[in-house]
Order: C-alpha cells, then structure tokens, then sequence
C-alpha cells in the first residue's frame, strides 16, 4: 500500500506515524520520529473494557449488578431512581444517566474530592440508564474501579498476565486517581506499535497466537453497537462496518473485520475530523 498521498494529507494535520496490516501481515508503515510511548487518552476505556471482560470471564463481577449494591459506601445522601437503576453494563456504554461530561482531563486536578467514586456518583442521575447516550469519563473510571476492588489490585497489575504479557507488551504507565487507583477512562501510555498489537488481538477477537485470551462473545459485543449512538462497550463504530479504540488528538487503532485489517495511527491533531476523513478515504477505502 502506498501512503504517499495519506501522509501529505495528514502530516500537517500533526501525524506522528501510521501502520497497517492486513491479513495478518504488514502492508504499510510511515514514522515521523522514533517511536517512544504516549498517552493514549480514551483507547485506554478499551483496555478497561477488556478488563471488565476478563473480570467477568473470571466471575468476579456480572454486568447485571446495580451500582447501589458494588459501591454501597460511597452512595449520594440521596439515591436517585435513575441512580437505582443503573448497572455495571451502564458504565461501558456512555448511558449512564448523567446528562454532562465529568472527570475530563481540564477538571481531574482541581476537584477538592479526592475520593472519585463517591464525587462519580453525587453527580446527578437525571434519565432513565441505557436511553441517553452522553460521552463521559465517569462510567470507565467506575468500571475500572470495580475491576480493581474485586481482584485487589490496580488494572495495570490485573492486566499484566492477563494481556500486557501475553502481547508483549512491558509494564505500561497509566494515571491514577488521587488514591493511586488506575484511572480507566485515560492516561495509559503507549507506543504505536503496541497499539497496533491490540488492535490485532481486537480484530483476532480475543484470541492471541492460537490461544483464545479473552471470550470471543466479549469482543463481539464491545464491537456492536449498544444504543442510538455509534458506541459499543468503550469502542466506537465507523465506517466500512468498522470499529475502533479512539483517544484524543487522534490515538487510533481502527479494525476492519471484512477486510481483515488493522490501521493504527498517534498524532497531534486539534483537526480530528479532517484527519479521520483522511484516514478512511486513503487508506481504509484502499484495502
């Protein structure tokens, strides 16, 4: 595959690098600096949603449990009937029931809380859970936080035999809350290439040089879209029937299962619509 045109497209638009593969094998690669890793941003609610997979796989937690009952002390003086009803499967899908953004990257240094979970659910639950699609930090960060409780210790740890190791990958840095506690809605940090690898492992769906690491059916329904929006469990959909991890300033790895590809890409753009547009028409569309 020729990227010639992609990165004349893309490199003023703050691309950093790009690679491709496709049926298994590499097909197309462009770096404008050595790799190094960085924050991924929101590809790291991906990462979480495997977590909640494999917690789930392992019987530690069930997607069906209220929230009132997994985090019962650090419940608003009232509760609520939106809040009542929300469950863990709510945290994935950006239904939540919270009608704002919370715990985005400009306000996480300045609240006098420290204690998340409880400031997480003091903020009003005011629809129905499952009927407002509202793109939010607060249903990850929980999500991560009962993964964390129920196998005592941080996502970074959990993750580590489950699936860093498995894809070789070394022990990553990811954010933390003010209690050192993994913050699952952003802040890993990653290089290209190990980006690229989950992206495989995610088209692969869950299975990893013949083993199948994480249930298939889990994967699948992270892919499928859950409500009125373009969402699945912390993946989004797009186009050519495909589906992707997404973080700020274009951290993308995008899968494309009918075409049994992977295109990943780090950048440094505020213009992220012109460089996905850029990216599905000169190189997705190609394969």
């Amino acid at each position: 595959m020729d990227l010639t045109k992609f990165v004349e497209t893309a490199k003023p638009l703050g691309l950093l690098g790009i690679r491709v593969t496709q049926h298994d094998e590499d097909i197309a690669e462009w770096h404008l600096e050595a790799e190094y890793r960085r924050n991924v941003y929101s590809v790291s609610k991906s990462f979480t949603a495997c977590a909640v997979g494999f917690a789930v796989q392992e019987g530690l937690l069930s997607l069906k449990e209220r929230l009132v009952d997994v985090f019962p002390d650090e419940l608003p003086p009232v509760v609520s009937d939106p809040l009542k009803k929300a469950r863990v499967r709510d945290l994935l899908t950006m239904c939540l029931g919270q009608e704002s953004a919370n715990l985005m990257s400009d306000r996480r240094p300045y609240y006098e809380d420290d204690n998340w979970v409880r400031l997480s659910l003091a903020i009003p639950f005011v629809y129905e859970p499952g009927t407002h699609f509202v793109y939010n930090n607060v249903g990850p960060y929980l999500a991560g936080m009962l993964v964390q409780r129920r196998s005592g210790c941080d996502l970074v740890s959990y993750l580590m035999p489950r699936l860093f190791s498995r894809l070789g990958f070394k022990r990553p840095t990811w954010e933390t809350d003010p209690y050192g506690n993994t913050f699952g809605s952003s802040g890993l940090f990653l290089t290209l290439s190990e980006l690229h690898t989950f992206g495989l492992f995610c088209l692969h769906k869950g299975e990893w040089n013949g083993k199948q690491i994480l249930s298939r059916a889990w994967l699948e329904e992270c892919a499928s879209q859950q409500s009125d929006a373009p969402y699945g469990y912390c993946f989004w959909r797009g186009e050519y029937d495909s589906f992707r991890a997404d973080g700020k300033y274009c951290q993308l790895a995008i899968m494309l299962p009918g075409r049994d590809a992977v295109v990943s890409l780090m950048a440094e753009c505020r213009r992220e619509a012109e460089m996905k547009r850029a990216v599905y028409d000169l190189v997705c569309s190609q394969l």
